[in-house]
């Protein structure tokens, strides 16, 4: 149980610092309102079950054998992020929220991709998980891939709850820049821009 606990500090931790599905969050809770930041996380949250599934299956391995591969998969993602960076900056305006407004399928089908994308795309949430899980499996303790599937659903449900409250904090917001034009400009900027910088740091990031 101490262990479970210590994990759980550990993820806390690394999902209170910001990068880029934090902003992506507060990005699209911002400008497409609850519905739309919600259906992201979802995506974030599916992509990082595949990394504890690849983790799992020693993937990162193969990336220490293959390096290119990281490269492959690390250019993907930041060109990806770059894209997303530049579509926000070149928005104009927040549309219209209402909590009551129905969102389109097709909304949340690209909500999801979005998030689904921008995780699965940066090799260090597969690396990440390659290191912090085995650190708490003790084989004592019985069948270690038990252990792995439990504290991966553990990875999953804490970064899930993170999400969420992230999302509905870029909702509010966006609620709140209704009313200044001047200040969704700024909101407008300082997100792509965050976005463009962690693709450029991405993009020249080299494998540990």
């Amino acid at each position: 149980m101490a262990g479970l606990w210590m994990f759980f500090m550990a993820l806390a931790v690394v999902y209170l610092l910001p990068g880029p599905d934090m902003i992506l969050l507060l990005q699209t809770g911002t400008r497409q309102g609850k519905g739309a930041a919600l259906a992201t996380a979802v995506g974030l949250a599916v992509a990082r079950s595949c990394h504890v599934v690849l983790a799992a299956l020693g993937l990162a391995a193969l990336f220490k054998a293959a390096p290119w591969t990281f490269d492959v998969v690390r250019l993907a993602g930041a060109a990806y992020l770059l894209w997303i960076g530049i579509h926000c900056l070149r928005t104009t305006m927040l549309p219209t929220l209402s909590s009551h407004q129905p969102i389109e399928k097709a909304r949340w089908r690209e909500a999801i991709r979005r998030g689904l994308l921008t995780n699965l795309l940066n090799p260090k949430a597969l690396l990440f998980c390659s290191v912090l899980l085995p650190q708490f499996i003790n084989p004592q303790a019985g069948p270690v891939l038990a252990q792995f599937a439990v504290l991966g659903g553990v990875l999953v449900g804490v970064g899930l709850l993170f999400d969420s409250a992230y999302a509905l904090s870029g909702a509010a917001l966006g609620r709140w820049l209704q009313r200044s034009p001047s200040a969704q400009r700024l909101q407008q900027w300082l997100f792509g821009s965050l976005l463009i910088g962690f693709a450029v740091r991405l993009a020249f990031v080299q494998q540990a």
